[in-house]
């Protein structure tokens, strides 16, 4: 029976599913009661998917041949804020070549994985003109392919309004060279993306653009998944759940319509802590999203002025800034982080069927991992994907 599993977690303290009837998302009540095993087991098979889940004693008498070792994985290494700064990139970022750009992004996903991440969303956006964003886009699928984290790409192109180009015409670009290419590059199966952004706010991408531009990426079979009402009330929010977005992001300054058009159409609000945080601007109401019944993900806007690789520095941020409970926090960055993404059939929860990705905590209870802050290199031993333990903490620098 040994061969049969790659990896069995047995014995542990506790063993937090997060959801174990199949949710897809969690809103308010279900975010406050987490499904948590005291003593529980774990069991992942050859194929990297949850097998069984439950109380030790259960599993040891559903798996009593099971004698491989208790950690048998295999080990696996190798701002728009005043648009200069993101212009800035973009000079860097199309000067630079796709090997260069590959290596920097195999850095900061090692970083990532290490701080308990094993899902990321990673969009292009710093190129704003298609060979530059193409190459992005190709760096980001090239990652997915030869590292163990798994990967949501999002197209970008909408990020900023290119110098020397008008919104009418980055518009138009967009619209008519940049997506084209996109869908020519998918259709043959050469290119793989899965969500589209547009920076929805005033002096970049009007409404009237922004709806131009999702509504043209959702026909290409791309999720919307946007930044949203950051800076000024742009009705961000209504727009999306009219068009039927997965996620909108940021939401600072979003309004009670908006909330309640969120929360109508299942669109997921994925708040950003250390935006609010770095830039001082209000932060997200994630207490009044929770009420209207808004299912509430939580994100690290990972770029050159918010330089967070951390999730639970992210979840902490949630807790204090926010108000939002701990059991609240680790929902939003798991099964509706996963929802914002369109996988939460997969990721997001401990259940028998998906992808065999958790972390091995040293600690009495599974809140240190939030209520410790900065203290996540000390408190995460493993970090295992589809079974395999990419990162050891205690012998990290051996990886």
């Amino acid at each position: 029976m040994s061969s049969t599993y790659r990896l069995l977690v047995r014995d542990a303290r506790q063993v937090v599913l997060i959801c174990n009837d199949g949710e897809k998302f969690l809103t308010k009540h279900g975010m406050q009661n987490l499904c948590v095993i005291e003593n529980g087991s774990v069991v992942i098979g050859r194929d990297g998917l949850i097998k069984a889940v439950g109380p030790a004693e259960t599993i040891r008498e559903q798996y009593p041949e099971s004698s491989f070792d208790r950690l048998a994985g295999a080990t696996y290494m190798d701002v728009h804020r005043a648009g200069g700064g993101i212009h800035f990139t973009v000079e860097h970022t199309r000067a630079a070549g796709a090997p260069e750009l590959l290596a920097a992004l195999r850095g900061r996903l090692a970083r990532m994985q290490r701080a308990g991440t094993t899902l990321v969303e990673c969009k292009s956006g710093y190129g704003l003109e298609l060979q530059a964003e193409l190459k992005m886009l190709e760096v980001i699928q090239e990652a997915a392919r030869t590292t163990p984290i798994n990967i949501s790409s999002t197209y970008c192109g909408a990020h900023a309004v290119p110098r020397g180009k008008t919104v009418a015409e980055a518009t138009e670009d967009i619209l008519q060279v940049q997506l084209p290419a996109l869908r020519e590059r998918m259709s043959a199966g050469t290119l793989s993306v899965h969500n589209i952004d547009v920076f929805c706010e005033e002096g970049v991408f009007d409404l009237s653009a922004t709806r131009s531009i999702l509504q043209a990426g959702k026909e290409l079979g791309l999720d919307i998944n946007f930044h949203g009402d950051e800076l000024h009330p742009m009705n961000s929010a209504q727009l999306g759940a009219e068009l039927g977005a997965l996620a909108i992001s940021h939401l600072e300054e979003v309004t009670d319509e908006g909330i309640a058009a969120m929360a109508t159409a299942r669109t997921a609000a994925v708040l950003l802590p250390t935006t609010a945080y770095i830039l001082r601007l209000p932060q997200p109401r994630a207490r009044d999203m929770l009420d209207a019944g808004v299912i509430v993900a939580l994100g690290s806007d990972f770029n050159p002025n918010a330089y967070c690789c951390s999730m639970p520095m992210v979840m902490h941020l949630a807790c204090v800034n926010m108000r939002m409970s701990m059991p609240e926090a680790l929902a939003a960055a798991t099964i509706n982080a996963a929802y914002a993404l369109r996988r939460s059939h997969t990721h997001g929860s401990l259940e028998v069927g998906k992808h065999g990705d958790l972390l091995l905590l040293h600690a009495a209870r599974w809140e240190h991992l939030i209520y410790q802050l900065g203290g996540h290199q000390e408190l995460i031993r493993y970090v295992v994907v589809k079974g395999n333990v990419v990162v050891d903490n205690d012998n990290v620098m051996d990886l």
